[in-house]
């Protein structure tokens, strides 16, 4: 698997971005011409720290997989693995599959892959409560965003965005019939938050509980997909 990875401010981001260097640049002048010197310089640091920050949180790395084997399913965000266990999936599926849940900090990047290359065949927002998003009842009772993809192979599994205790705004690009690939940005969550993956029970799980997952680069499971 070859990667090659550059980093860029996400387009998410960079409207914030913008209107907090006006905001900080305005500040800082106003604060500068109106109090004394050491006033100015910890406001000066401040905001020095506040602007870094939220470059830091909208960071976007460029990361390109070259992957032979369509069976494989990618990490869809980067995090810590939290969950894997079979679940009741009864929006989409009306069945139990394995789920792996990945928490993504407020430290985490925060844009969101494709897991798998195919077919968007549903997509769903709710809205919902913002409990924190390690909690179990997040998966349902969340605002999240539902996103199933028929594989190469024919198998479906479903990815679910889910909006955390500071997360207010789930971003999903999907749409029903669109053809999907790993490499691409299947959306973006503001602050912490948390994705599931929901595949077939005989799925052959790469990961384990506490395990740190790498968006579009860590290899979480393989579906068994028979030609």
């Amino acid at each position: 698997m070859k990667r090659i990875r550059r980093i860029k401010i996400h387009k998410e981001g960079r409207n914030i971005i913008l209107f907090l260097l006006l905001f900080l640049c305005v500040t800082n002048v106003l604060i500068y011409s109106q109090f004394e010197k050491p006033l100015a310089v910890f406001n000066l640091c401040i905001s020095v720290l506040a602007f870094s920050f939220f470059l830091y949180f909208f960071r976007s790395p460029s990361r390109v997989v070259a992957i032979e084997d369509s069976s494989l399913v990618i990490a869809p965000a980067d995090g810590t693995v939290v969950v894997i266990e079979p679940t009741e999936e009864n929006e989409y599926f009306g069945e139990k599959r394995i789920q792996i849940s990945i928490f993504m900090s407020v430290f985490s990047v925060h844009a969101n892959w494709y897991p798998v290359n195919g077919i968007v065949k549903f997509v769903k927002h709710h809205s919902g409560r913002h409990m924190a998003a390690y909690l179990p009842k997040s998966s349902t009772e969340n605002e999240r965003s539902t996103i199933v993809i028929e594989s190469e192979g024919k198998t479906e599994i479903l990815m679910r965005q889910i909006a955390g205790a500071l997360a207010r705004r789930i971003v999903t690009y999907a749409h029903q019939g669109k053809k999907c690939f790993v490499n691409e940005h299947v959306g973006f969550i503001k602050f912490g938050s948390r994705v599931d993956v929901f595949l077939p029970l005989d799925a052959e799980i790469y990961v384990n509980i506490g395990e740190k997952t790498v968006g579009n680069e860590t290899i979480i499971a393989r579906l068994n997909e028979n030609e």
